[in-house]
């Protein structure tokens, strides 16, 4: 598109541009350092520094021009900045002028216009929202959905306000489907990213307790996730809602959505299904898939029973565009994780193995990480094999943070991991520890340390060979740390054998 254009579409003023006729022909990017030649750079404020500030860096390694909330000196797509009542509740933290939703407000329009005329012209948009397992799910579709056309799907968990636009002006002409999350912290977050690149099928994974102290109860979550069902168009129109039978939020959700629903679990009335459930030494499941085109087997590349429902959700997805059971098998055969620190199974040089699953957490996912810790473990040479779990702070849960960091404690224990180390010194911590030992813990089987160097320091100590480390926190906790300085303390391999770290790169 043209500055002019663009200006045009989001209702901005050009400043400082000679020919509003010149072309935005590459990226469009909130990283200066990532900026390409006709690239556009977006001016927003960080807990650093303000991008305004690198707007001219961004026009010297090759931006066209800057899309910002004032003049900066060089060519630029100047949009005001809003007021407080204007602003987007999902509006950047460090927002502190209106200024930040100002340009995410114009960088959602451009979104819009770039995403509508590529469905015209073909695109299918696929939206997924849950409560947990979103980037799984996505990742999972990107594989499915890859033989059968170009795909985008975002890198990471890029699902909020900046993200979501971010990916959706990543497809062109070229891109078959465009995979995007949809995030959210409070109600109407998920219709306003709907809104911006609106898909034509959507999939809901489950309502659980994530972000529940920003929502206030699972019923609220459900009403925000619930909104992509909303979104979607009428059945005669394409629309499709994948829901997830097993979860009973969200098959109800089928009454809001025009959209036609296809359920997926392991319910019997589940359209897409799997049955036989079993699982391998390293958690990675296989199961017979049933559904209207037939039965296949599938075996699973990625870890974890809870990854079944992911693989069912990318399955229906699939099977609705036109792929064949023999691709779907294949593809999710060949999925290994594409997104860091998510169920990433590494082995050491001297047996080690490392579950880095650190990005982030909640009370279903810390549950599911758990059982697929102590399933591996079981599996293992005459079911020896020790197990640690290296867990962190569930962040965001409200007056229920103390009751389901005791409930993981007590789960540790239930499930028989060898050694617990929790990390930090807060109430959440010292609840998730004390669970342990209600439970039957003793000694040092469950134990409190400061920080990550702290844990580091007894894993060091006492790991030895054999031995399978799950490192999982919320993100803020940076635990990700840990499982990082274990993999470079001696060679490690990745899921095809080959060595990926050593100390010295470390």
């Amino acid at each position: 598109m043209s500055l002019g254009r663009i200006a045009e579409i989001v209702g901005g003023t050009l400043h400082d541009v000679p020919d509003p006729d010149v072309l935005v022909t590459g990226g469009v990017e909130f990283d200066s350092r990532k900026i390409t030649s006709g690239g556009l750079f977006l001016a927003l404020p960080g807990a650093r520094v303000d991008g305004h500030e690198h707007a001219a860096a961004a026009v010297a390694a090759g931006a066209v021009a800057v899309l910002a909330a004032r003049p900066v000196g060089v060519p630029a797509i100047v949009v005001s900045p809003l007021s407080p009542t204007q602003t987007n509740a999902m509006a950047l933290e460090h927002d502190t002028d209106g200024s930040g939703a100002a340009v995410l407000a114009a960088l959602a329009k451009l979104a819009r216009v770039s995403t509508d005329q590529l469905t015209t012209a073909g695109l299918t948009v696929v939206g997924v929202t849950g409560s947990s397992g979103k980037t799984s799910t996505k990742d999972l579709l990107a594989a499915v959905l890859t033989p059968l056309g170009s795909v985008i799907a975002p890198p990471g968990s890029f699902n909020n306000e900046i993200g979501h636009p971010w990916t959706a002006l990543r497809a062109d002409a070229d891109t078959d489907y465009l995979v995007l999350e949809l995030s959210a912290r409070g109600v109407g977050h998920v219709a306003a990213l709907a809104e911006t690149a609106p898909p034509r099928i959507g999939v809901v994974l489950n309502v659980g307790t994530a972000h529940l102290g920003e929502f206030g109860s699972r019923e609220a979550i459900a009403e925000a996730k619930g909104e992509l069902a909303q979104a979607l168009p009428p059945a005669d129109q394409g629309g499709v809602a994948v829901l997830n039978a097993d979860d009973l939020l969200v098959a109800a959700m089928a009454e809001r959505t025009r959209a036609r629903v296809v359920l997926v679990g392991q319910s019997e009335r589940a359209h897409v299904r799997a049955v036989d459930v079993r699982l391998d030494d390293e958690a990675r499941a296989s199961f017979d898939l049933i559904c209207p085109q037939g039965t296949v087997a599938i075996t699973l590349g990625v870890h974890g029973e809870h990854q079944v429902g992911n693989a069912l959700a990318a399955a229906a997805v699939a099977l609705e565009c036109g792929a064949s059971l023999d691709q779907v098998a294949a593809a999710l055969a060949a999925a290994r994780p594409v997104s860091a620190k998510r169920m990433q199974v590494q082995q050491r040089g001297d047996g080690v193995t490392v579950v880095d699953d650190s990005y982030n957490a909640n009370p279903d996912s810390m549950r599911a990480a758990l059982k697929a810790l102590v399933t591996m473990a079981r599996a293992g040479s005459g079911g020896k094999r020790r197990t640690w779990a290296v867990l962190g702070e569930m962040a965001e849960l409200g007056p229920e943070s103390v009751i389901e960091h005791d409930a993981i404690g007590r789960l540790a224990v239930r499930l028989d991991v060898t050694r617990l180390i929790v990390v930090g010194t807060g109430r959440p911590s010292r609840a998730m520890n004390q669970g342990a030992v209600m439970e039957g813990s003793w000694g040092e089987e469950s134990m409190v340390v400061p920080d990550a160097d702290a844990a580091l320091a007894v894993l060091r100590a006492e790991v030895a060979e054999g031995d399978i480390v799950l490192v999982k926190a919320s993100q803020a906790v940076g635990l990700w740390a840990v499982a990082d300085a274990l993999l470079a303390d001696t060679g490690s391999t990745d899921e095809t054998g080959n060595t990926t770290t050593t100390r010295e790169n470390q």
